[in-house]
């Protein structure tokens, strides 16, 4: 009799342990544990219990797998994992899989993965058989009392004491993909009716024509950054250099926060949420976007008269979300003509996309440009962490930075200490920065607006749990009359980009939604004469 009470106590552990990574509370007793034991307790024929425990097994290792992925999502991206969501996006997850771990490392995960779902098929599948044949040693008078006991046991106790681990999880993530799928479907109605609501012409920013507009999204610089003390001496620096570089050059800048509709990954939502002025925090409704032919910033600087262009590095495959998006121009991996390594994940290092923007795309032109950068530098695996070269005349198409090939430890090393990672992850940050500051110092004219700004906090791992989303913004001219509007109104709550002010450093007040920067921008710097699509 013993021995089948702890054989029922280690199912019932192995049920709970389901609960512990997404759940506040967890019960005392798994309901299906009872139900499952009872079975086994009672059912007679050998056959019956053997295609039972089988499949009983089966769920359970599924069930556990989903657990897994569940915790590796939230650790990652900073949400609980969402089938409606996340099966679009399952490739991409694999492919940053395998640059940041390799083939090998890659291909280790998933066999350790399903090796550990196996493993525990079998282990359930073997516990229910081995409860089923203790029952059969037992006195019928102590089974029936056993089983009676369960029974009261399941009825009487209170909910947070006896609770559904399979049935609650499967719930819960069915109840999350219908409200996801609702979401979608709500938000494509909206951006059909897009006419009616916001206009169908892109909006000219007359007050920026003869301005040259870079928007720079610097890959994971978030708040927690600059405010976490772990990371705060060594960007801090950073950004002090970086008000240094722009004192010396004669120009301003004002500062604040935005919030990001996503945190770990997936950089083209936040992308999208800005350019668009629509709130794009999944897949499918950036897939609407796109769909809709919605105007963006895009729109609205070609209609002003500039030139757009996206510079995205880290595109090494063809990308036709940016021919809807409608850039006049698209410069990937292979169109930025550089000679140097690859360092890891990172095709290019942020100082040589800098330096090939003004090079090829922004001196050269005769007119204003809009040009998109996606900067690469400080995105995982944070190694190696390049010095910035003085000489900006020396890095050519690349090949200065040879003596990096291969420098570094190997990801896969790193990764093995999460502290090691952190101070990985500040240098990285403060390098993008420093950059920023060497191209002001270096390359940037007097026609310009330059908008640094992060995507996204890095993941949970970086931050910590329930970290702020917000990141920092950067808005620098050497014409304060463009930056007034953000130091001035931006400083009114309720009035479009809330926490902005004059100075390197933004405040500690929780910033305003990407989405809101597209309209503050209509707001400030629109001509009334709105022009179509060209």
């Amino acid at each position: 009799m013993r021995r089948l009470v702890f054989l029922v106590f280690v199912l019932n552990a192995l049920l709970l342990a389901l609960m512990i990574p997404g759940s506040a509370s967890v019960p005392w007793i798994a309901a299906e544990g009872l139900v499952l034991a009872g079975l086994f307790l009672w059912l007679p024929a050998r056959s019956l219990r053997l295609g039972l425990a089988w499949g009983a097994g089966v769920l359970y290792g599924l069930s556990a797998l989903f657990v897994l992925l569940d915790s590796m999502v939230r650790l990652s991206l900073g949400r609980s994992l969402n089938l409606y969501l996340d099966l679009s996006i399952m490739g991409a997850s694999v492919d940053l899989l395998v640059a940041n771990l390799g083939w090998m490392g890659a291909l280790l995960v998933f066999v350790v993965a399903l090796a550990l779902c196996l493993i525990l098929v079998a282990l359930v599948a073997g516990l229910l058989l081995r409860i089923g044949d203790q029952a059969r040693q037992v006195p019928g008078r102590h089974l029936a009392v056993g089983m009676a006991g369960m029974a009261v046991t399941g009825l009487i106790l209170p909910a947070q004491l006896v609770g559904a681990t399979v049935v609650r999880i499967g719930a819960v993530h069915a109840g999350e993909a219908l409200e996801a799928h609702q979401a979608s479907q709500h938000f494509r109605e909206r951006i059909t009716a897009g006419p009616m609501e916001r206009g169908s012409s892109p909006v000219a920013l007359g007050g920026l024509t003869d301005t040259t507009v870079v928007l720079a999204f610097v890959e994971s610089y978030g708040v927690s950054a600059l405010f976490d003390e772990r990371y705060r001496p060594v960007v801090q620096q950073a950004l002090a250099n970086l008000e240094s570089a722009v004192q010396a050059r004669g120009f301003h800048v004002v500062s604040g926060r935005l919030r990001s509709p996503v945190q770990g990954g997936q950089s083209w939502l936040a992308h999208g949420t800005l350019v668009s002025g629509l709130w794009i925090d999944n897949q499918q409704d950036y897939d609407a976007l796109l769909a809709s032919r919605s105007p963006t910033l895009i729109n609205d600087f070609q209609a002003t008269g500039h030139e757009t262009v996206a510079v995205m590095p880290a595109i090494t495959m063809a990308w036709p979300e940016g021919r809807a998006l409608g850039y006049d121009r698209i410069l990937d991996a292979d169109s930025m003509d550089y000679l140097g390594p690859a360092l890891n994940w990172v095709t290019m290092p942020d100082q040589y996309t800098w330096s090939w923007l003004h090079s090829a795309i922004l001196e050269p032109s005769q007119v204003p440009v809009f040009a998109e950068l996606s900067l690469i530098s400080s995105h995982a695996p944070w190694v190696p962490v390049l010095p910035v070269l003085e000489d900006w005349r020396s890095i050519g198409r690349g090949e200065v930075f040879e003596p990096w090939r291969g420098a570094g430890e190997a990801p896969v090393s790193l990764w093995k200490d999460p502290e090691r990672v952190r101070a990985h992850y500040a240098r990285a940050v403060a390098y993008s920065i420093n950059v920023v500051a060497g191209y002001i110092e270096n390359r940037m004219n007097q026609r310009s607006l330059l908008v640094v700004l992060g995507d996204h906090q890095p993941a949970p791992l970086v931050t910590g749990e329930d970290a702020s989303r917000d990141v920092p913004v950067h808005l620098i001219s050497a014409d304060p009359a463009l930056l007034e509007p953000f130091a001035g109104d931006g400083m009114k709550p309720g009035y479009g980009l809330d926490g902005f002010s004059s100075g390197i450093w933004p405040g500690e007040r929780p910033g305003s939604p990407m989405s809101a920067f597209r309209p503050f921008l209509h707001r400030h710097f629109q001509v009334r004469d709105n022009i179509s699509h060209r």
